[in-house]
């Protein structure tokens, strides 16, 4: 009998943007690394200003060689070392990087492809000088597609096929081109650069989007999406943004994405610092808890009993049900040459079932109102 497949693992991501108390001490990364049950894959490191002048390059409001950053860095490369990706993210709320790096028409714009290179090198030096995976897009202005194309095959061209490049589109954007904050249509740039394109940390909150249930996640597969290219973005602190989901309801919805999926493209959070269950004492319980959702019991007993503690007990634990549907392929392919008495007695030793994907119907995503995001600048 063949070998199965190897077991997709969905992706754990956090966004950390707010980098040191109010009093200025560090927010320190290393506990995804001390505490038990955690398996974060990803850390997005925000947010990444390109501004007026060319060479005042800014992370949040400093200059990223400032001091302030010192223990910044040396714990993102123990990450590094470690296991761990760590991307930039570039843009977000505050306006104007992709707006200087657009151009509509880079190949007879000769002053927008000059304007392109002053604003860019900057940015490469950084990213080579910091020695980061890759660059997560945050394009929340409005910039042209060819203008989003052109930056994605310079950042191809300058970092290799093992760079990271990920986008961060508000979820209604994955189902209708109208309903976005970028201007393109990520739908056509899909289509376009798919290839180039790691994933796409989807915010499914502050008006944009629902996690609390799989509805619109599926609505995604079924216009076409592949699960893997889908991160579902989630707001860790009410603190952050509207569109909190409680744990009773993400207890429900994420295990019943991975089973379904396979190939699910796991979550993220917005953002690190203040992650509930443990807020700002103990923000890496979200890892915990998630850890436990995506991955199981055996992945994370700490956050399984976390989850007892908030009322949300798994029911649906993903490593049995993957271990369930392990026994299911070996059982279809021992059918193949079995006698059918044999593998009648080995049905008898495998319980449960698969659930099987629903058709989903929804109505229309509706457009919402703006909204602001917590920054670094607002806790000093």
């Amino acid at each position: 009998m063949p070998p199965l497949p190897h077991q997709h693992a969905p992706r754990l991501i956090t966004y950390y943007q707010t980098h040191h108390t109010p009093s200025g001490e560090p927010i320190s990364v290393l506990p995804f690394l001390q505490k038990p049950g955690i398996h974060l894959t990803h850390l997005i490191l925000a947010a990444i200003h390109i501004n007026d002048d060319p060479n005042n390059l800014t992370l949040n409001d400093h200059l990223p060689s400032h001091e302030r950053f010192t223990s910044l860095w040396a714990e993102l490369r123990i990450l590094q070392a470690s296991g761990i990706k760590v991307l930039g993210m570039l843009g977000g709320a505050a306006k104007g990087s992709f707006t200087r790096l657009d151009v509509p028409n880079p190949e007879s714009d000769v002053e927008g492809m000059a304007r392109f290179e002053t604003y860019y090198q900057p940015l490469k030096r950084l990213i080579q000088e910091r020695g980061l995976d890759g660059l997560d897009l945050d394009v929340e202005e409005e910039m042209s597609l060819s203008g989003v194309i052109h930056l994605i095959d310079r950042l191809r061209k300058d970092f290799g096929p093992e760079f990271l490049i990920t986008l961060a589109p508000v979820a209604a954007a994955m189902l209708n081109p109208r309903h976005n904050l970028s201007g393109f249509d990520y739908e056509a740039l899909e289509v376009m650069r798919g290839k180039e394109i790691a994933w796409y940390n989807t915010q499914f909150y502050c008006g944009w989007g629902d996690c609390s249930n799989p509805v619109m996640y599926e609505m995604m597969i079924m216009k076409g999406w592949q699960p893997e290219k889908i991160v579902v973005g989630m707001i860790t602190n009410p603190e952050n943004g509207g569109g909190w989901v409680g744990w009773p309801a993400l207890a429900g919805c994420l295990p019943l994405l991975v089973a379904r999926h396979p190939r699910f493209g796991g979550v993220m959070g917005w953002e690190y610092f203040n992650s509930l269950p443990g807020a700002r004492e103990r923000p890496w319980e979200w890892a915990q808890v998630m850890t436990a959702l995506l991955r199981g019991r055996q992945a994370s007993d700490e956050g399984a009993k976390l989850l007892v503690r908030l009322g949300a007990p798994l029911h649906l634990d993903v490593a049995q049900q993957q271990h369930h549907q392990q026994q299911q392929g070996q059982l279809q392919e021992g059918a193949k040459e079995s006698p059918p008495q044999q593998v009648e007695q080995e049905e008898k030793k495998v319980g449960g079932l698969v659930d099987e994907e629903d058709e989903v119907n929804a109505p229309p995503v509706a457009v919402p109102n703006s909204f602001e995001y917590h920054t670094d600048a607002e806790d000093e």
